[in-house]
């Protein structure tokens, strides 16, 4: 969404002209590459680092974008992002020999410095995550939309093509979510760090095929996403994440397919970068329009190379995870590039810059080893693999070359690394640099840890003594820890619930600290199954639902004792639950503070509290979570006395 000046397409007239200037961007396209006039002479790199800025007490998003923006005007080469709690930062394009790397490192870890000392007095900061641990749905409410008049457009035009009642996210890992949402912000969960590598036109689809026979094996020694909203997914849940934010699409009885615009791509690009253009267009209607005042087939007639904006506003708004790019060099002369969107923001800028290393020598060392991998591959196949590794990471296991099974740890120890320092030498990349990058790679795959692995088994170790809340903010601070100190993932220790002395639950909101995985009844169930399915699952109170799920009563051990405890209870075997429930019980509403349900429980002299959206069932809160809370509370203050 680089392009400024858009907006929704408001009528038919401006519909028309748009798409018009569409087709003759891309004939002018057309013309150029026949012409030879693209830049074949020269490969150059560079990267865009997004970021979330959090709460330096809480950890939790801070929507403070556009306060920080304004002290740091002086750096043009800082920008917004979707949401007001992200920023993305531009590297400088430089061309891809010698100390290349390292210099983007250098740039990439001052221009964060940078950014972080302008935030030192505030109590926000930067975090490196594809998708922040302690975001919760909430934060993804329009209102943190960034007020800039492009992301508006760009979330109206998506939401006027749902043809759903609401944007679904559908996802099953160790744990499952499946939630629905009122807005493509969802797409605001993701954080990457997008690499770019210039290359020849004549080459680009040999290029671009290698890009996605290597997206499977990147995402698995890369993975950095496996939470969101406390449930632990895929490894990198950032993949489908995006693709099911901006999915407009809904079910159907008929088996009419229709592709998302968040995609892999559907074949392999045979001749030029043309056939991805054409399918774009063909397959995915306009969704932005931008005042042009360029003809861009006028501008070659006149002898000057076209900007191509309309293409360009086009191809912002479909997101193919190997995204083709067109841009004009300072020299004046046309390139085409390859986007890669698959690399995960963080742990460390070190991880990053060796991911990046690992995909940039793996494109030139495959290319000088196989040149055209249609001949290798099944498209089928590395685009199941693609998927395979974003469920599973580095726990993957691939169908690779001539159909072969092999895992992922093996595949990248044995094959890519080797090949991908045979394209880093090529390129004359300092010895000292492709060693560091491509070792760090090396010891992660033999440690075989990335950074989901290690959220992972952070966060399940850390759910054994704390809730998800307090589990989620211990991991996101220990990692914020471990990323200023600039160790790569696969040296870092797993955390302890001592490591965070300053756990803050008193400004939570009640959906952040419910227990959503309920047990309950229904009106007619017999009390004799209530009586054993608390002692079964060792609970105090039920919900009574009906068979829509809204609450209708509720069921507490005190209402259970007094029906066992008359003489006629043994005669009346038959009791349902409607005889002896609370019909009308206290509730509250998921926005609510704790410290609201704290004082109603108190207030009403109450154990549980049921709580409900519309009359429906989404929760429950009950005396044993405060009382975890507060034994941890308590628990700290002791130890600082010590």
């Amino acid at each position: 969404m680089g392009e400024q000046r858009v907006s929704i397409v408001s009528d038919q007239n401006q519909m028309q002209q748009f798409v018009r200037r569409l087709l003759d961007d891309l004939k002018s396209m057309e013309y150029m590459l026949d012409k030879n006039m693209f830049e074949d002479d020269v490969i150059r790199i560079g990267a865009e680092q997004e970021m979330v800025l959090i709460d330096k007490k809480t950890f939790k998003p801070a929507p403070v974008a556009m306060e920080v923006l304004k002290k740091t005007k002086e750096y043009p080469w800082l920008e917004t992002e979707l949401a007001k709690f992200n920023l993305e930062t531009n590297m400088t394009p430089r061309v891809f020999e010698g100390s290349a790397l390292s210099d983007m490192e250098i740039e990439n870890t001052q221009n964060l410095e940078k950014v972080r000392q302008k935030m030192k007095r505030s109590r926000s900061t930067i975090f490196l995550c594809g998708i922040l641990p302690t975001l919760r749905k909430f934060d993804l409410d329009l209102s943190n939309l960034t007020p800039k008049k492009r992301y508006r457009a760009l979330i109206d035009s998506i939401h006027a093509h749902l043809q759903g009642s609401a944007f679904e996210l559908k996802l099953a890992g160790i744990d499952e979510l499946h939630i629905k949402h009122d807005s493509p912000l969802l797409e605001a969960a993701n954080t990457s760090f997008q690499v770019h590598l210039q290359v020849a036109p004549q080459e680009f689809a040999t290029m671009y095929n290698i890009a996605q026979a290597l997206a499977a094996p990147c995402i698995a020694i890369s993975a950095n996403s496996p939470i969101v909203f406390g449930r632990r997914l895929w490894h990198e849940s950032r993949i489908a994440l995006f693709q099911q934010a901006l999915d407009t699409r809904t079910s159907h009885e008929h088996m009419r397919q229709r592709s998302p615009r968040v995609s892999f791509g559907e074949a392999w690009l045979d001749k030029s970068i043309i056939e991805i253009y054409r399918e774009d267009i063909a397959r995915f209607r306009v969704l932005l329009a931008a005042d042009l005042e360029e003809n861009s087939l006028d501008e070659l007639a006149a002898g000057r190379i076209p900007k191509l904006r309309a293409l360009q506003v086009h191809n912002s708004t479909v997101y193919r995870w190997n995204r083709p790019c067109y841009g004009i060099s300072d020299n004046g002369k046309p390139h085409l590039r390859i986007e890669n969107r698959v690399l995960p923001a963080g742990p460390t800028v070190i991880d990053e810059m060796s991911n990046a290393a690992f995909w940039l020598g793996a494109m030139i060392g495959m290319h000088k080893e196989y040149g055209d991998v249609q001949r290798v591959f099944s498209y089928a196949d590395v685009r199941d693999n693609f998927m395979k590794a974003a469920r599973s990471g580095i726990d993957s296991k691939f169908t690779w070359m001539h159909d072969r099974k092999i895992n992922a740890t093996e595949l990248i120890l044995e094959e890519l690394l080797p090949l991908a320092r045979v394209g880093l030498e090529h390129r004359n990349i300092q010895t000292a640099d492709i060693d560091r990058y491509l070792g760090t790679i090396e010891e992660r795959a033999r440690a075989h840890t990335n950074g989901a692995r290690w959220q992972l088994r952070a966060f399940t170790k850390l759910k054994e003594r704390v809730t998800d809340d307090e589990a989620m903010t211990v991991l996101t601070a220990c990692m914020l820890d471990y990323q200023v100190k600039g160790d790569p993932v696969h040296k870092w220790e797993l955390p302890n619930v001592e490591d965070l002395k300053d756990y803050r639950p008193f400004k939570l909101k009640v959906q952040e600290f419910m227990e959503t995985d309920l047990f309950t009844v229904q009106k007619d169930d017999l009390i004799d199954l209530v009586a054993e399915m608390m002692d079964w699952k060792k609970v105090r109170y039920l919900p009574v639902e009906d068979k829509s799920g809204c609450l209708v009563g509720l069921i507490t051990t005190r209402k259970m004792l007094r029906h066992f405890s008359r003489k006629n209870a043994a005669e009346t075997p038959k009791t349902m639950v409607k005889e002896i429930m609370i019909e009308h019980p206290h509730t509250i509403g998921p926005q609510a503070s704790i410290l609201d349900a704290l004082r109603k429980m108190r207030d009403n002299k109450i154990g549980c509290l049921p709580v409900v959206v519309d009359d429906e069932l989404i929760g429950i809160i009950t005396e044993m979570d405060f009382l975890r809370i507060s034994g941890r509370l308590i628990e700290r203050l002791g130890a600082m006395e010590k």
